[in-house]
């Protein structure tokens, strides 16, 4: 999916939003599970009923390699079911050296019909290139996330004797990996939850789609981010994943999960400027 084609949707559906589909088998409806392929069956059944209200859907596949050959199945099965007019994400971090990543590549890109992958970048240029040789498909780059473990590493202060003012680490990653990719094929994950960071970011890197998780359960602000991290095209991807497709563990499960959906896709409505 092309740039352009991703910001026309978010202008037809005055919608930035993107459904999680980090789908865990134990947390389905139980009437579901006598169905054949009852990860299928429920996906299916959300993206039915929110597919007008989002423009893309986030595919966690750790959910899915843990139940082995019938997940991969599933997930195959989800992704080309989604269909060309939503931006499907590949939620799978990868990243290694070259001809790995190229593996990876083709696995999502094209034995899969992914959009997108998120990819980790700590092994340098060699591991990302890959997922960027491919003609409309894009890198989501792990960038500042919204796990306590950023405290560890990425909001670490790198130490220079030649510079008065340090920079974080995850700044340095930003600016760097900008570099190795344009604002058509190359994204960064920000946290929702480290608000207090977008306007700085938005500075370092203007251009770029950012596809920012932790709205909902994990308690972001979509109001802050959306104020802190908009630029003209919009330029964000908001992730609900367990709000959204957990909303309830009934047979009313899809409309709960619409009316989730409903009122993000309104909110966001009120602060799109086109």
């Amino acid at each position: 999916m092309t740039r352009e084609f991703l910001i026309d949707q978010i202008k037809k559906k005055q919608s930035y939003l993107c459904v999680g589909l980090d789908t865990d088998i134990t947390k389905i409806p139980k009437h579901l599970l006598q169905e054949s392929d009852p990860v299928f069956t429920f996906n299916k059944i959300i993206i039915d009923a929110t597919k007008d209200l989002c423009v893309a859907y986030k595919i966690n596949t750790a959910f899915y390699e843990a139940l082995g050959v019938k997940g991969w199945e599933a997930m195959e099965k989800t992704v080309n079911y989604i269909g060309d007019d939503h931006f499907k994400i590949a939620d799978a971090k990868r990243g290694d050296i070259g001809n790995t990543s190229d593996q990876y590549a083709k696995a999502f890109f094209e034995t899969m019909p992914f959009d997108s992958i998120t990819v980790a970048p700590y092994m340098g240029e060699d591991s990302i290139k890959p997922f960027l040789q491919h003609t409309g498909k894009w890198a989501i780059v792990l960038g500042l996330t919204s796990n306590k473990g950023a405290n560890d590493f990425e909001l670490q202060r790198m130490v220079n004797e030649d510079i008065v003012e340090s920079e974080m680490l995850y700044e340095k990653v930003l600016k760097t990996v900008s570099t190795w990719g344009t604002p058509e094929n190359l994204m960064f994950v920000i946290g929702a939850t480290q608000a207090n960071e977008f306007t700085k970011i938005r500075e370092l890197i203007p251009a770029h789609f950012y596809l920012v998780p932790g709205v909902g359960a994990q308690g972001g602000s979509l109001k802050e981010i959306s104020e802190k991290a908009m630029n003209r095209d919009c330029g964000i991807l908001v992730n609900a994943s367990r709000a959204i497709i957990y909303a309830s563990n009934g047979e009313n499960f899809a409309s709960e999960a619409r009316s989730v959906a409903s009122a993000y896709q309104s909110e966001m409505k009120s602060y799109l400027s086109f």
